[in-house]
């Protein structure tokens, strides 16, 4: 089994792609070993010292590593973990994970519910898998219709991202307003 590896954004996270479909329900994030228990591949790569963050994809994993780290020191290991997965045929995922609801145009009514699904819209087919290629994930977090404020979350090796704020500023901020005219800034949701 062959297993890519590219840089990413983020010099603290690697994207992994094994060849292979990893999570093809959706993007899914563990933040730490406790998350990962319903993973076998995710508890198995949270064993090795220095991994902070754990992120599927539908066809790639992205790991995070502790800034103290290299990777150098621990890329083999967790090329290791992700190969013995594979090869063995064990499953990804054994559990299920409960998420925070990605949307939501059901929380919102009139002009705003359609403001939203527009702007979901264009997360989906414009930004997401933009953002995927550089192993991470996007997620619509709420729309402030009075200020014009829209508030993403940034998952995968987008989170924690140095150039995340450009990103949003400049990329998504701009796409966002230039099709959306009620839309008038793009925030990051903590």
């Amino acid at each position: 089994m062959f297993i890519q590896t590219e840089a990413t954004p983020n010099p603290a996270t690697l994207k992994f792609l094994p060849g292979r479909d990893v999570h093809p329900a959706g993007a899914i994030e563990f933040n730490d070993a406790q998350a990962a228990a319903a993973s076998p591949l995710a508890a198995a790569l949270f064993k090795i010292d220095g991994v902070r963050r754990v992120f599927f994809g539908a066809d790639f994993i992205t790991v995070t590593k502790d800034a103290e780290i290299d990777w150098p020191h621990i890329k083999p290991s967790l090329l290791g973990a992700i190969m013995d997965t594979f090869v063995s045929g064990a499953p990804v995922m054994t559990g299920t994970v409960t998420s925070e609801p990605t949307s939501s145009a059901g929380g919102y009514s009139g002009d705003a519910a359609q403001i939203v699904r527009e702007i979901e819209e264009l997360l989906a087919t414009r930004v997401r898998p933009a953002v995927a290629q550089d192993g991470g994930d996007i997620d619509f977090d709420r729309f402030e219709p009075e200020t014009g404020t829209v508030y993403l979350r940034l998952r995968g090796s987008c989170a924690g991202c140095p150039s995340s704020t450009i990103t949003l500023k400049q990329g998504i901020e701009n796409m966002l307003k230039h099709y959306v005219p009620e839309v008038l800034r793009v925030e990051q949701a903590l």
